[in-house]
C-alpha cells in the first residue's frame, strides 16, 4: 500500500507521531489544497488505517490515498466536538472527496417584523434586524397553508406604514380598503392597541411552531369568558376561530399527539448515492418534511451519510427536538438528546412514512433522470447484474430455458430473450422435445440446450452473454453438456435458478449463491423465470389441445385441426357433436364439411 503514495516517506513522521486522542485530520494534495477532511475517535489509529491494504481496497480509496501530501490535524476534548468540527470545516473548504449534500434550494421562511404591530410574511431572505424567522419550509405549499390560515384567523395589517405611537398620535394614516373589509382592526389609526396586537402575535407564534394545543386551549377560555359575560357576538367570532384551527390540526396530525417534539431521519442508499428523509413532529403533526441526496466518494457506509445529514440537517432547520427517531443506533452523542430505534407503534409509523419518502424521492430523481438519459436505467441494471453475477461483461444478451410437460406428454422448451433487462419477443423461440421420451427434464434441457447454439453457431449469430436455466444444479449439468459439446463452457456465463429459495447455481460450485431480494438483479432473472414459464405453458397447452382433438376428430377424412377446433368450441364435446343436427353441424364448419362429419357419426344409423 505504502508503494501507491509517493509522498509516503516525508508522511511517516507525521503519521507515527499522531496523538491517540479525538479530532480532526485534513488532507493536502501537492497544490496545497484541502482534499479530505475527517473526524476520529483517536487520530493515530484512523489515519493509520488510511496507508494499510486491508483499509485501502476500494479504486476510490487508492485513488484519495494516491493523492495526500500532506497531513495536518487539530485535537478536540470529544468527538462529538470533532463531528461539529468536521461538518463545518467541510462547508466551508467543501474537499473534492468529502460527501456534500446535494441540494441547491434556497428556502423560504415566515418571518415576524421586528416593528411595531409586526407584519407576517413569506421570505427566502434572512435579514439580521431582530425580526423572527420560522422555517425554512421546504414544501412552499405547507407554508401558504399555514400562513392563510393566519389570515382567517387574525385581522394583521399588510401596510408597510411605520406605525410608531408618535406617527399615530399626529394621525399621518388613514384606514385603507383592509380595514373595510374586515382584515385590519386599523391600528394605523390607534383602533386596536399595541398589546392587543401583540397578543395576537404571540397566538400565532405558538401555531407556526406547532403548538396549536395550547392556542386552543387558550381561544376556549376566552370564547367561554366571553359568553359568561353576555359578549355573544365576541365568543362567536372566537368559536370560529377554533372549528378553523381544529380543522387545520386534524388534516395535519398523523401521529400519536404526546409526541410533542422529535425529528424522524430514514436513508436508503445505492451504488452512487444515499437518500435521507427529515421529518419534524410537534404535538403530533408533522411541521417538516425534506428528503436530501448525498453523493458518495469514497464507498460511506449508511451510518457515516446519515451522521452528515442528521447535523446539517438539524442545523438547517433550526431543530432543537430532544428526541430523534432512527432506523439504527449512531456512533456519535448529541448532548440533551434521545435516539430512539422504535419496533412497533406510532414512532415505528413515523419511521415507515419517512422512509417512503426517501423512496419516493429516490423514484422521482431516477425518472427524471431517464427522461434526460433514457439508456441510464438499463446501464445501471446491466452494472449491477455484472457486478452481482460475478461476470466478466454485462449481460446485455440473456437468454432463459424452461421445460413444460404433464406426466411426460407434449414435452415442449420455451426460451425467452432479453435485451438490456428488457423482452425482446420476437427473439423468443420454441421447442418440440424430439429426442426424449418420458418426463425428463434433465435430458430435454440438454437437448434443447444444444438444438439453441448449434443453430446458432451454423448461422453465425450473436451469442448471448447470460444464459439462465430454470431448475438446480441437474438442469444446469445437462445444460453444461451441450455447452461442452459445442465448445462453449468458459465462453458464455450460465447459471440455473431454483425455484423454492431462489438460489442461483454456478458450474462447478456445491454451494448456491444468494441474492439480496430486493436486488435489481434478482427481479430480472425472476422475470426470465416466469416469462419463460408463461411463453412455454401456453404453447405446451395449445399442443396438448391440438392432440387431444387429432385423437378423436381429425381421424374423419376432409377435417383438419381448425375445424375440429371449431367443432369443439361450438359444441364443447364429441359427445355433443354425435347428438347434433346436420344442420347445426353445417353452421360451425359450412354445408359441405358439415355433412362429411354427420355421416361420419352416422354412417351406421
Amino acid at each position: 500500500m505504502k508503494t501507491i503514495n509517493k509522498y509516503y516517506k516525508q508522511l511517516d513522521p507525521v503519521i507515527k507521531t499522531l496523538p491517540n486522542k479525538p479530532g480532526i485530520y485534513q488532507y493536502y494534495d501537492k497544490d496545497g489544497k484541502i482534499i479530505y477532511i475527517g473526524k476520529a475517535k483517536s487520530l493515530k489509529k484512523r489515519v493509520s488505517s488510511y496507508f494499510n491494504k486491508d483499509k485501502a481496497s476500494s479504486g476510490k480509496l487508492r485513488l484519495l490515498v494516491s493523492k495526500i501530501a500532506s497531513i495536518t490535524h487539530i485535537v478536540v476534548d470529544t468527538e462529538l466536538d470533532a463531528l461539529l468540527l468536521e461538518n463545518n470545516l467541510v462547508k466551508k473548504y467543501q474537499p473534492r472527496y468529502n460527501v456534500q449534500l446535494k441540494d441547491d434550494k434556497t428556502f423560504p421562511w415566515i418571518c415576524v417584523k421586528n416593528e411595531p404591530f409586526s407584519r407576517i410574511f413569506s421570505t427566502r431572505n434572512i435579514i439580521r434586524d431582530g425580526s423572527q424567522y420560522y422555517g425554512p419550509y421546504a414544501s412552499v405549499k405547507m407554508m401558504n397553508t399555514l400562513l392563510d390560515l393566519i389570515r382567517q384567523l387574525y385581522p394583521l395589517r399588510t401596510c408597510k406604514h411605520k406605525l410608531t405611537e408618535e406617527n399615530i398620535q399626529k394621525k399621518k394614516f388613514k384606514v385603507c380598503l383592509e380595514y373595510h373589509l374586515g382584515n385590519c382592526k386599523g391600528s394605523c389609526e390607534g383602533l386596536q392597541s399595541a398589546e392587543d396586537y401583540n397578543n395576537t402575535i404571540n397566538e400565532i407564534k405558538e401555531i407556526i411552531k406547532g403548538n396549536i394545543n395550547s392556542v386552543i386551549s387558550q381561544l376556549k377560555g376566552l370564547m367561554k369568558q366571553s359568553a359568561d359575560e353576555l359578549e355573544f357576538e365576541k365568543a362567536q367570532t372566537v368559536k370560529e376561530r377554533l372549528e378553523l384551527l381544529e380543522r387545520y390540526q386534524s388534516k395535519s396530525t398523523v401521529v400519536n399527539p404526546k409526541i410533542e417534539n422529535t425529528d424522524v431521519f430514514s436513508i436508503i442508499t445505492d451504488e452512487e448515492s444515499g437518500y435521507v428523509n427529515f421529518i419534524k413532529v410537534v404535538n403530533g403533526a408533522i411541521v417538516q418534511s425534506h428528503t436530501v441526496e448525498l453523493k458518495k466518494k469514497l464507498e460511506e457506509t449508511p451510518l457515516e451519510l446519515l451522521t452528515i445529514a442528521i447535523l446539517d440537517l438539524r442545523e438547517r432547520f433550526e431543530s432543537n427536538a430532544s428526541e430523534v427517531i432512527l432506523p439504527f443506533s449512531l456512533d456519535a452523542v448529541l448532548p440533551g438528546v434521545n435516539f430512539t430505534i422504535p419496533k412497533i407503534g406510532d414512532k415505528k409509523h413515523l419511521l415507515e412514512l419517512s422512509e417512503r419518502n426517501c423512496k419516493y424521492y429516490k423514484l422521482e430523481k431516477e425518472k427524471q433522470l431517464e427522461l434526460v438519459d433514457p439508456d441510464r436505467h438499463a446501464n445501471r441494471i446491466m452494472a449491477q447484474m455484472k457486478k452481482d453475477l460475478r461476470m466478466s461483461e454485462e449481460p446485455r444478451h440473456i437468454e432463459c430455458f424452461d421445460n413444460s410437460n404433464i406426466q411426460g406428454d407434449y414435452p415442449v422448451a420455451a426460451m425467452v430473450c432479453f435485451k438490456n433487462g428488457k423482452p425482446d419477443k420476437k427473439e423468443y423461440r420454441l421447442f418440440n422435445i424430439k429426442t426424449v421420451e418420458g418426463p425428463n427434464d434433465f435430458a430435454s434441457m440438454e437437448e434443447v440446450i444444444y438444438r439453441r447454439y448449434k443453430r446458432l453457431l451454423d448461422e453465425k449469430k450473436d451469442l448471448p452473454h447470460l444464459i439462465v436455466v430454470d431448475g438446480g444444479k441437474g438442469q444446469l449439468s445437462s445444460s453444461l453438456k451441450s455447452l461442452e459439446k459445442l465448445d462453449l463452457r468458459g465462453k458464455i456465463t450460465i447459471i440455473g435458478i431454483a425455484k423454492k429459495l431462489e438460489e442461483i447455481y454456478y458450474p462447478g460450485d456445491s454451494l448456491p449463491l444468494y441474492i439480496d431480494k430486493k436486488s435489481e438483479t434478482l427481479k430480472v432473472i425472476q422475470q426470465l423465470r416466469d416469462e419463460a414459464h408463461r411463453f412455454g405453458i401456453t404453447h405446451h397447452r395449445k399442443r396438448r389441445e391440438k392432440g387431444t382433438v387429432k385423437s378423436i376428430l381429425t381421424e374423419i377424412d376432409g377435417i383438419g385441426y381448425t375445424n375440429a377446433q371449431k367443432l369443439l368450441w361450438k359444441f364443447k364435446s364429441v359427445k355433443k357433436i354425435k347428438k347434433a343436427s346436420i344442420e347445426d353441424i353445417q353452421k360451425a364448419v359450412g354445408k359441405v364439411k358439415g355433412k362429411i362429419v354427420f355421416d361420419f357419426f352416422h354412417v351406421d344409423s
